[in-house]
């Protein structure tokens, strides 16, 4: 593997910082397992308010980790691609080893 260049490493550092809270992590792992979501359907599952889960997810998906469809009224979310998925199984898989 070659060595990064400093800009490199700081995009890569932005990349794990979005993973680093809580909620933004529960909404990752609702839609790596329901694929395509609306609002409502994660504000339900996470008994959290909309405007915050509406929140977390324009920061997820300025940095690239989720995409949206609009559907009429409704606004779907899904994983922006395979690697993410992979990034988040692989994580679980460390620490569920670590334990």
């Amino acid at each position: 593997m070659e060595a990064y260049n400093d800009e490199m490493i700081k995009e890569i550092s932005e990349f794990f910082k979005v993973f680093g809270d809580p909620t933004r992590m529960k909404i990752l792992t609702i839609l790596l397992h329901g694929k395509e979501l609306c609002v409502n359907c994660i504000t339900d599952q996470l008994e959290v308010t909309q405007s915050a889960i509406s929140h977390q997810l324009r920061l997820l998906k300025a940095s690239g980790l989720v995409k949206s469809r609009r559907d009429g009224k409704n606004m779907y979310y899904s994983l922006d691609d395979e690697h993410i998925a992979s990034i988040l199984e692989i994580a679980y898989k460390h620490v569920e080893h670590k334990r």
